[in-house]
């Protein structure tokens, strides 16, 4: 697979493109109660908001089919996947809550899910670097939580 070697004007549009894809109102809405509501501690947390009854599941549905349209130019070559996460890294925050249990996760509920975001995590320079800082922040919420549940 063919891998950019620098950013062009085609980059620059679809990032700008992505930009204003981001602030559509309902993406706008689902993007913040996701990333302020869903802190999962556990698989069942994440088996959760795959249900349709959650209330978090359309946000879930829709900003998780965003960032993996999005990582999915990134993992294909058709966008310079650094440029990309430079202002894309926001689906990491996702990856990184759903990471610890990826393995129940595709077990589960899709075998293929959340793969391009993983690529960007461990295949890009720049994804490789936001998605450690997210996950250190992951970390530190589940200890959180851990030092605050009775053994």
């Amino acid at each position: 697979m063919h891998h950019k070697d620098y950013p062009d004007h085609h980059d620059a549009e679809l990032v700008l493109k992505l930009y204003d894809l981001r602030r559509e109102s309902t993406m706008r809405e689902s993007r913040s109660a996701l990333i302020a509501g869903f802190l999962p501690t556990s698989f069942d947390d994440v088996l959760a908001i795959t249900k349709y009854d959650h209330p978090l599941n359309a946000a879930f549905r829709q900003c998780s089919s965003f960032w993996e349209m999005t990582y999915a130019m990134a993992r294909h070559g058709v966008m310079h996947a650094d440029f990309m996460l430079e202002s894309n890294g926001e689906g990491l925050l996702l990856f990184t809550r759903i990471e610890p249990w990826l393995a129940e996760y595709r077990a589960q509920v899709n075998p293929i899910g959340f793969r391009n975001a993983e690529w960007v995590a461990t295949e890009s320079e720049m994804g490789r670097l936001i998605a450690e800082r997210f996950r250190k922040r992951m970390q530190a919420h589940l200890d959180a939580v851990r030092a605050a549940t009775p053994a």
